[in-house]
């Protein structure tokens, strides 16, 4: 795959002079060096059992949940042929237990892929980050930790914005614009290996006979190679497809969102719709998304000043009361 490398980098020369303001890109940023002086990257850098023993000053013993993979599969975390599952399975063991494992598959050759995904970080290694963080407690992050061999996760998009940030080994990183919807041939979005619908493109092997048009999303594409100390902004929404190269890997990853949680998840909304809208009559449908432009997409002011403001109810401007009453009334409506 050729990838387009424009994506913008910034080289940090004192990490102090950072801030929560240079994440308002709408457009990926990779930050060179933005953690090099975290005591975890210096552990990782002088060696994979370094890390691991400097993180298990940490570790609260308690069990966490990895993907394990056969090593035919080569790390990529997928479905299964028929797409009924997928190529892992899920094991709990606790972390010092999934360091060991990966530690000891260093030097094997075709040893099964294992990753320990979207740990948090003030829960299960209470502490590390009064040593190891970013200053952008402005943002109420979710701050989460990855630990694996080598692993591919495909194409997909967060809600939340994210900066990932490298502690060991290395990352390659390919991202595509929130319009590629189509091209990228995204699959099931309530069967999903993690989380978030995926791409089903192999961008190592891409089969251009079954999806012709991720020619046009290769067009537009970013790839960037990132090493310890290094950080790479995901703007909400943007498809990133996930590399992990070496046979030790750590990631460390912040999340927030513009809006407040008790808005919840568009996808959610998404599944709902699907449930109550997509299979309705094409005349209803145009229908439906008339009055969705008018109340969601294309909403004004002005659209609801014929009813006076403390009768408007849910048309007022959302909060947390409003937000409960909502949810209570769908819970009600899908029983």
């Amino acid at each position: 795959m050729e990838a387009d490398v424009t994506i913008k980098e910034i080289q940090i020369q004192d990490r102090n002079a950072f801030s929560a303001s240079l994440l308002n890109s709408d457009s990926p940023v990779v930050f060179r060096g933005l953690i090099s002086e975290w005591p975890a990257v210096i552990a990782a850098t002088a060696s994979a059992e370094a890390f691991s023993t400097y993180l298990e000053t940490f570790d609260t013993g308690n069990p966490v949940t990895a993907m394990l993979g056969d090593a035919k599969y080569q790390g990529r975390l997928f479905y299964n042929k028929t797409m009924d599952g997928f190529n892992f399975e899920r094991i709990r063991l606790s972390l010092k237990e999934a360091i060991l494992k990966i530690l000891t598959a260093q030097n094997v050759r075709d040893a099964p892929s294992l990753y320990v995904g979207s740990t948090n970080i003030d829960h299960w290694l209470p502490g590390f980050r009064a040593n190891n963080d970013l200053p952008v407690a402005e943002l109420e992050p979710l701050a989460s930790i990855w630990i694996g061999n080598r692993s591919t996760v495909a194409a997909h998009y967060d809600f939340p914005s994210n900066i990932a940030c490298v502690v060991a080994g290395q990352r390659r990183v390919t991202l595509f614009p929130p319009d590629q919807l189509e091209n990228l041939y995204v699959g099931p979005i309530d069967l999903t290996p993690a989380g978030q619908p995926i791409s089903l493109v192999d961008l190592k092997e891409p089969d251009y006979n079954r999806f012709p048009r991720f020619r046009d999303a290769e067009k537009v594409s970013q790839m960037v190679e990132l090493f310890p100390g290094d950080a790479i902004l995901i703007p909400s929404m943007w498809w990133h497809h996930m590399e992990a190269t070496s046979p030790f890997n750590v990631l460390v990853n912040y999340w927030w969102r513009d809006t407040p949680a008790y808005m919840g998840p568009p996808l959610s909304v998404l599944q709902h719709a699907v449930l109550g809208l997509r299979d309705l009559p094409p005349k209803q449908r145009a229908h439906w998304k008339r009055i969705f432009d008018y109340y969601i997409f294309n909403a004004t002011p002005e659209s609801f000043e014929h009813i006076p403001e403390e009768s408007r109810g849910v048309l007022n401007r959302l909060d947390e009361n409003i937000a409960k009453e909502l949810r209570a009334n769908l819970r009600n409506s899908l029983l």
